[in-house]
C-alpha cells in the first residue's frame, strides 16, 4: 500500500456524561473515530482506526479519499 497520507485529526472533550477523556475523529474518513482518557491516547486510537478504515476500503474496493488539505481548491 505503501506510505499512508496524514489526514486531520480533530480532538474534543467529551463530557463526564459520555465517560470523560477525548474523541478524535478523521473527518475525511466518514465514521472513522477513536478516543481515549487523554488526547495523546485519543490520537494513538484513532491512528489505528485510520489504518483499519483505509484497510476496509481497499479489501471493498472503495475510494479512499484524498487528504483535504491536499485537494486543488476548488475554483470560483
Amino acid at each position: 500500500m505503501g506510505e499512508r497520507p496524514h489526514y486531520k485529526i480533530i480532538i474534543e472533550p467529551l463530557s463526564e456524561e459520555d465517560g470523560g477523556g477525548f474523541v478524535a475523529t478523521v473527518p475525511d474518513l466518514p465514521g472513522c473515530m477513536s478516543d481515549g482518557a487523554t488526547e495523546f491516547e485519543a490520537v494513538q486510537n484513532v491512528q489505528d482506526a485510520i489504518t483499519c478504515w483505509i484497510e476496509a476500503a481497499e479489501e471493498n474496493h472503495r475510494p479512499i479519499p484524498v487528504p483535504s488539505h491536499l485537494r486543488p481548491a476548488a475554483a470560483g
